[in-house]
């Protein structure tokens, strides 16, 4: 990727790798992520690091529940990724190892088991980097089944500090990334809900269909 790719270019790039049409609930996905990996990859002092992987791939993962077809899903991923010289397959490994590494800690061994993965001075913060910092303490075991999201968004915020990144922007953007997962879980379930209604009435009018012709 030079320097004079603009994000026409991308964009074209990523059609080009996935010529499919995106669902209008799923375009906005696709359009924000697309923009947000060209502007990063464009940001010098910004270098990938295994947070901001599991933060990706966890952002992708929440807004692309109930894409249909299925089996589109890892294509529409690695053209995202690719359109801006990324390795769509180097973020999931990546986020992988980290979540596995993760689900042997605990919740107050967080910190220093996160340490290691301090941002370098001068480099760029990522919300991706803080949403991959929540998902894992998510994915480390704790005395609560169901950890509550506001004290692992606190825990996240108290973190930053170690890991070198702005606490006030972590905390807006974690809070940014739960409500829009809600509403993004809202509007899933209210189309599955639309379509199979929708599928009901058809089934019914067939079944009407049928008894009218047997008669």
């Amino acid at each position: 990727m030079g320097e004079r790719q603009t994000i026409a270019d991308s964009k074209r790039a990523f059609h080009q790798a996935f010529p499919h049409v995106i669902a209008p609930l799923y375009r906005r996905l696709a359009d924000e992520l697309l923009v947000e990996l060209h502007l990063l990859s464009h940001q010098s002092s910004f270098k990938t690091t295994p947070l901001f992987s599991v933060g990706l791939c966890t952002v992708f993962e929440t807004f692309s529940q109930g894409y249909r077809p299925e089996d589109h899903i890892t294509g529409l991923f690695d053209a995202l990724c690719s359109s801006n010289g990324y390795n769509a397959t180097t973020f999931r490994k990546e986020s992988k190892q980290c979540i596995d590494a993760a689900k042997s800690e605990s919740i107050d061994g967080m910190e220093s088991h996160l340490a290691k993965q301090k941002l370098g001075e001068g480099s760029h913060y990522s919300r991706l980097m803080a949403i991959g910092v929540f998902r894992l303490f998510e994915e480390a075991k704790g005395d609560a089944e169901q950890p509550d999201e506001t004290e692992l968004r606190k825990r996240c915020k108290e973190v930053s500090t170690t890991l070198n990144f702005p606490a006030e922007r972590v905390e807006k953007d974690l809070s940014l990334f739960a409500a829009n997962s809600e509403r993004m879980s809202a509007a899933v379930e209210l189309v599955q809900e639309t379509i199979a209604a929708e599928r009901r009435k058809k089934e019914r009018r067939q079944a009407e269909q049928a008894q009218r012709s047997e008669s």
